[in-house]
Protein backbone atom coordinates (compact mmCIF):
# COMPACT_ATOMS: atom_id res chain seq x y z
CA UNK A 1 0.00 0.00 0.00
CA UNK A 2 1.22 3.30 -0.87
CA UNK A 3 1.50 5.86 2.30
CA UNK A 4 2.35 8.64 0.07
CA UNK A 5 -1.09 10.13 -0.02
CA UNK A 6 -0.62 10.51 3.88
CA UNK A 7 2.56 12.41 3.75
CA UNK A 8 1.13 14.37 1.08
CA UNK A 9 -1.93 15.31 3.41
CA UNK A 10 0.05 16.34 6.61
CA UNK A 11 2.82 18.32 4.60
CA UNK A 12 -0.23 20.10 3.11
CA UNK A 13 -1.86 20.69 6.03
CA UNK A 14 1.05 21.49 8.12
CA UNK A 15 1.75 24.33 5.40
CA UNK A 16 -1.73 25.42 5.01
CA UNK A 17 -2.33 26.27 8.30
CA UNK A 18 1.15 28.18 9.09
CA UNK A 19 0.03 30.56 6.07
CA UNK A 20 -3.37 30.84 7.30
CA UNK A 21 -2.22 31.42 10.91
CA UNK A 22 -1.02 34.90 10.31
CA UNK A 23 -3.09 35.68 7.64
CA UNK A 24 -6.15 35.07 9.31
CA UNK A 25 -4.87 36.93 12.26
CA UNK A 26 -3.57 40.35 9.72
CA UNK A 27 -7.17 39.81 7.86
CA UNK A 28 -8.72 39.87 11.34
CA UNK A 29 -6.81 43.10 12.37
CA UNK A 30 -7.33 45.08 9.42
CA UNK A 31 -11.13 44.67 9.27
CA UNK A 32 -11.23 45.35 12.47
CA UNK A 33 -9.76 48.83 11.58
CA UNK A 34 -12.14 49.30 8.70
CA UNK A 35 -15.36 51.84 9.53
CA UNK A 36 -18.10 51.79 7.22
CA UNK A 37 -20.20 49.52 4.59
CA UNK A 38 -16.05 48.58 3.23
CA UNK A 39 -16.19 46.32 6.67
CA UNK A 40 -19.20 44.20 5.47
CA UNK A 41 -17.48 43.88 2.17
CA UNK A 42 -14.30 42.89 3.63
CA UNK A 43 -15.45 40.46 6.08
CA UNK A 44 -18.01 38.95 3.41
CA UNK A 45 -15.42 38.49 0.96
CA UNK A 46 -12.96 36.75 3.53
CA UNK A 47 -16.09 34.52 4.25
CA UNK A 48 -16.76 33.92 1.26
CA UNK A 49 -14.72 30.65 0.75
CA UNK A 50 -16.58 29.17 3.86
CA UNK A 51 -20.09 29.26 2.54
CA UNK A 52 -18.68 28.55 -1.56
CA UNK A 53 -18.57 24.79 -2.95
CA UNK A 54 -15.25 23.78 -2.64
CA UNK A 55 -15.67 23.18 -6.32
CA UNK A 56 -16.65 26.59 -7.04
CA UNK A 57 -13.29 28.00 -5.56
CA UNK A 58 -11.17 25.12 -7.08
CA UNK A 59 -12.83 26.86 -10.33
CA UNK A 60 -12.04 29.64 -9.87
CA UNK A 61 -8.25 28.80 -8.46
CA UNK A 62 -7.95 27.58 -11.65
CA UNK A 63 -9.09 30.23 -13.58
CA UNK A 64 -6.49 32.47 -11.72
CA UNK A 65 -3.57 30.14 -11.52
CA UNK A 66 -3.99 28.32 -15.09
CA UNK A 67 -1.61 29.06 -18.05
CA UNK A 68 -4.14 31.42 -19.24
CA UNK A 69 -5.00 33.11 -16.24
CA UNK A 70 -3.41 36.53 -14.98
CA UNK A 71 -1.53 34.87 -12.20
CA UNK A 72 -0.76 31.82 -13.99
CA UNK A 73 0.61 34.04 -17.07
CA UNK A 74 3.11 35.99 -14.92
CA UNK A 75 3.81 32.72 -12.83
CA UNK A 76 4.75 31.33 -16.36
CA UNK A 77 7.40 34.18 -17.27
CA UNK A 78 9.43 33.06 -14.36
CA UNK A 79 9.14 29.67 -15.18
CA UNK A 80 6.75 28.65 -12.08
CA UNK A 81 3.92 26.37 -12.65
CA UNK A 82 1.14 26.20 -9.82
CA UNK A 83 -1.38 23.57 -11.32
CA UNK A 84 -1.01 20.29 -10.64
CA UNK A 85 1.89 20.68 -8.85
CA UNK A 86 1.95 20.16 -4.68
CA UNK A 87 2.22 23.63 -4.83
CA UNK A 88 -2.05 24.22 -6.02
CA UNK A 89 -3.21 21.46 -3.05
CA UNK A 90 -1.57 24.09 -0.61
CA UNK A 91 -3.09 27.02 -2.10
CA UNK A 92 -6.74 24.97 -2.33
CA UNK A 93 -6.08 24.04 1.40
CA UNK A 94 -5.12 27.77 2.39
CA UNK A 95 -8.17 29.13 0.41
CA UNK A 96 -10.67 27.14 2.04
CA UNK A 97 -9.40 27.03 5.57
CA UNK A 98 -8.37 30.55 5.50
CA UNK A 99 -12.24 31.59 6.87
CA UNK A 100 -11.89 29.40 9.85
CA UNK A 101 -8.70 31.09 10.51
CA UNK A 102 -9.93 34.54 10.24
CA UNK A 103 -13.37 34.06 11.62
CA UNK A 104 -11.60 32.60 15.07
CA UNK A 105 -9.26 35.04 15.27
CA UNK A 106 -11.88 37.98 14.68
CA UNK A 107 -13.83 36.99 17.04
CA UNK A 108 -10.86 36.05 19.87
CA UNK A 109 -9.80 39.87 19.01
CA UNK A 110 -13.41 41.65 19.59
CA UNK A 111 -13.39 39.91 22.93
CA UNK A 112 -10.78 41.60 23.98
CA UNK A 113 -11.84 44.47 26.71
CA UNK A 114 -10.90 47.55 24.75
CA UNK A 115 -10.40 49.66 28.17
CA UNK A 116 -6.81 47.75 28.57
CA UNK A 117 -5.94 48.97 25.58
CA UNK A 118 -7.25 52.37 25.96
CA UNK A 119 -4.97 52.27 29.02
CA UNK A 120 -2.08 51.18 27.35
CA UNK A 121 -2.51 53.80 24.56
CA UNK A 122 -2.62 56.14 27.58
CA UNK A 123 0.53 55.27 29.17
CA UNK A 124 2.21 55.62 25.94
CA UNK A 125 2.84 52.14 24.63
CA UNK A 126 2.75 51.86 21.24
CA UNK A 127 -0.03 49.96 19.20
CA UNK A 128 2.80 46.99 17.67
CA UNK A 129 3.56 46.60 21.60
CA UNK A 130 -0.07 46.64 22.48
CA UNK A 131 -0.85 44.04 19.71
CA UNK A 132 2.35 41.31 21.10
CA UNK A 133 1.86 42.36 24.92
CA UNK A 134 -2.07 43.00 25.36
CA UNK A 135 -3.74 41.49 22.28
CA UNK A 136 -2.31 38.36 21.51
CA UNK A 137 -1.79 36.65 24.83
CA UNK A 138 -5.94 37.46 25.70
CA UNK A 139 -6.84 36.13 22.03
CA UNK A 140 -4.33 33.19 22.30
CA UNK A 141 -7.16 30.86 23.23
CA UNK A 142 -9.25 31.41 20.19
CA UNK A 143 -6.44 32.07 17.95
CA UNK A 144 -5.07 28.74 18.71
CA UNK A 145 -8.49 27.17 18.13
CA UNK A 146 -8.81 28.44 14.65
CA UNK A 147 -5.95 27.15 13.82
CA UNK A 148 -6.75 24.00 14.90
CA UNK A 149 -9.61 24.06 12.96
CA UNK A 150 -7.92 25.47 9.86
CA UNK A 151 -5.44 22.73 9.95
CA UNK A 152 -8.54 19.31 10.24
CA UNK A 153 -10.17 21.56 7.23
CA UNK A 154 -7.12 21.77 5.37
CA UNK A 155 -6.65 18.10 5.99
CA UNK A 156 -9.77 17.11 4.57
CA UNK A 157 -9.89 19.57 1.64
CA UNK A 158 -11.21 17.63 -1.59
CA UNK A 159 -12.89 19.71 -3.66
CA UNK A 160 -10.75 22.78 -4.57
CA UNK A 161 -7.71 20.30 -4.60
CA UNK A 162 -9.24 17.97 -7.66
CA UNK A 163 -9.55 20.96 -9.54
CA UNK A 164 -6.25 22.74 -9.12
CA UNK A 165 -3.93 19.99 -8.20
CA UNK A 166 -5.65 17.01 -9.73
CA UNK A 167 -5.11 13.43 -8.80
CA UNK A 168 -0.89 12.73 -9.36
CA UNK A 169 0.15 9.59 -7.30
CA UNK A 170 2.84 11.02 -5.37
CA UNK A 171 2.58 14.33 -5.81
CA UNK A 172 -0.81 15.74 -4.95
CA UNK A 173 -2.90 12.69 -3.99
CA UNK A 174 -3.90 13.40 -0.56
CA UNK A 175 -6.10 11.19 1.19
CA UNK A 176 -9.48 12.90 0.44
CA UNK A 177 -8.30 12.40 -3.59
CA UNK A 178 -6.94 8.91 -2.41
CA UNK A 179 -10.32 8.18 -1.01
CA UNK A 180 -12.33 8.86 -3.59
CA UNK A 181 -9.82 7.61 -6.83
CA UNK A 182 -10.16 4.27 -4.48
CA UNK A 183 -13.94 3.99 -4.54
CA UNK A 184 -14.13 4.74 -8.19
CA UNK A 185 -11.48 1.76 -8.70
CA UNK A 186 -13.59 -0.25 -6.61
CA UNK A 187 -11.08 -0.98 -4.25
CA UNK A 188 -13.32 -0.32 -1.26
CA UNK A 189 -10.36 -1.99 1.19
CA UNK A 190 -8.57 0.68 0.68
CA UNK A 191 -10.78 3.18 0.58
CA UNK A 192 -11.79 1.78 4.07
CA UNK A 193 -8.18 2.25 5.45
CA UNK A 194 -7.73 6.24 4.32
CA UNK A 195 -11.46 6.58 5.62
CA UNK A 196 -10.72 5.17 9.24
CA UNK A 197 -7.10 6.65 8.89
CA UNK A 198 -8.44 10.97 8.64
CA UNK A 199 -11.47 9.84 11.38
CA UNK A 200 -8.27 8.99 13.88
CA UNK A 201 -6.82 12.05 12.56
CA UNK A 202 -9.39 14.24 12.73
CA UNK A 203 -10.88 13.06 15.98
CA UNK A 204 -7.01 13.76 17.93
CA UNK A 205 -7.39 17.44 16.40
CA UNK A 206 -10.87 17.98 17.66
CA UNK A 207 -9.52 16.16 21.27
CA UNK A 208 -6.44 18.13 21.32
CA UNK A 209 -8.34 21.33 20.40
CA UNK A 210 -10.79 20.57 23.93
CA UNK A 211 -8.14 19.32 25.58
CA UNK A 212 -6.33 22.92 25.97
CA UNK A 213 -8.66 25.07 27.33
CA UNK A 214 -9.57 22.30 29.56
CA UNK A 215 -6.10 22.18 30.93
CA UNK A 216 -5.44 25.72 30.81
CA UNK A 217 -8.81 25.84 33.53
CA UNK A 218 -7.30 23.29 36.00
CA UNK A 219 -3.77 24.67 36.26
CA UNK A 220 -5.44 28.40 36.72
CA UNK A 221 -7.50 27.11 39.29
CA UNK A 222 -4.37 24.76 40.74
CA UNK A 223 -2.44 27.75 40.87
CA UNK A 224 -5.23 30.07 42.46
CA UNK A 225 -5.39 27.52 45.32
CA UNK A 226 -1.88 27.47 45.93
Amino acid sequence: MDWSPLLISMKTAAAATIITFFLGICAAQKVMKVKGRFNWFLDGLFTLPLVLPPTVAGFFLLVLFGKHGPVGQLLSLMGIQIVFKWSATVIAAVVIAFPLMYRSAKAAFEQIDHNLIFAARTLGMPDIKIFWKINMPLALPGIISGGILAFARALGEFGATLMIAGNIPKVTQTIPVAIYMAVQGGRMDRAAVWVILIVLISFAVIFFMNYLPNRKKKYGAWEEKE
